[in-house]
């Protein structure tokens, strides 16, 4: 349910800059990865300026249920060779849900999905992580899943993974560079305290994040390599706040079932509020508590 487009959401790895001056190609060729990641946090807003933010607000829509993706048709066991028959459609639509996310440090979030009148919920308090899934017929509170846990314990604090990289345990390398979407890029490796990686790439001329890897996304028995682009940052208190994300899934050779994978279309979040450092009460970050109603008479 919760997207790691937002989980990443929201490391809001975001941010940016007022002005930065273009490098020549051949400036660009010497920076090191320690060079880069020294420019993005001072195009974001400064280091000092996020090393203040101890908590953030966002609301805005989160793209949901828009599965396009094709219904190939599937061979039918126990029938002639080569006979073949087609999968249910999907549902073509998506909606936009609203969203609330609340971040404090460290490293804790509580996420709240809008859906057919009824609130999801999803808490991470920075060690424990809950959710509360009514739109699944589910109502009660439910602890993380291992898998959960593992993503929930890969996400960066409210700053993003390259604000005090190196206290956080954290090694960066450039990886090279790379064209996204017709701008020049710098690819880095960012290999977490744990040995997780993966990479972040960031625009060759703004110094901004362009896109992030994304969570894997299991589809049709098959984990797919996941994206996320940041867009339209706009100030915010001294920062640069990404206003739009937008998700891809990328395709893989096969399915689970040997079938060519189709394509998946891009998922977009639209943030429409943030507000830093609001006054955010702790008991928002506890196990949700849910209302029982009383059938007595």
């Amino acid at each position: 349910m919760f997207r790691q487009s937002l989980a990443i959401c929201i490391s809001l790895a975001c941010a940016n800059l007022l002005a930065v001056a273009q490098d020549t190609p051949r400036s660009r060729v010497k920076l090191s990865a320690a060079d880069i990641a020294d420019k993005n946090v001072a195009a974001r807003g400064g280091l000092q300026a996020w090393r203040a933010v101890q908590t953030m607000s966002l609301a805005g829509k989160l793209g949901a249920g828009g599965n396009q993706r094709a219904a190939l048709p599937v061979p039918i066991q126990g029938r002639k060779s080569g006979q073949k028959v087609a999968l249910p459609s999907r549902p073509a639509e998506e909606v936009q849900l609203p969203f609330v996310m609340e971040l404090q440090r460290p490293r804790k979030m509580r996420f709240e999905l809008q859906f057919n009148g009824q609130t999801a919920i999803q808490v991470f308090d920075g060690a424990t992580g809950w959710k509360l899934r009514p739109f699944l017929n589910r109502r009660v509170v439910e602890p993380y899943t291992t898998e959960e846990m593992k993503t929930a314990s890969m996400q960066a604090d409210l700053d993003g993974p390259l604000v005090d990289y190196a206290a956080k345990g954290t090694r960066v390398e450039l990886a090279g560079m790379e064209k996204v979407e017709d701008r020049d890029t710098y690819k880095l490796k960012l290999t977490m305290k744990d040995g997780q990686a993966t990479h972040v790439w960031i625009d060759a001329q703004t110094f901004l994040e362009a896109k992030i890897e994304g969570q894997p996304r299991r589809l049709d028995g098959t984990y797919h390599p996941v994206e996320v682009y940041f867009r339209d940052y706009r100030p915010v208190n001294g920062l640069q706040i990404p206003f739009v994300l937008e998700t891809k899934v990328l395709p893989v050779a096969q399915t689970a079932l040997g079938l060519k994978d189709p394509l998946v279309p891009a998922e977009k979040t639209i943030i429409d509020t943030v507000v830093v450092n609001p006054k955010l009460d702790e008991s928002l970050f506890s196990k949700p508590q849910i209302e029982v109603a009383s059938n007595a008479r």
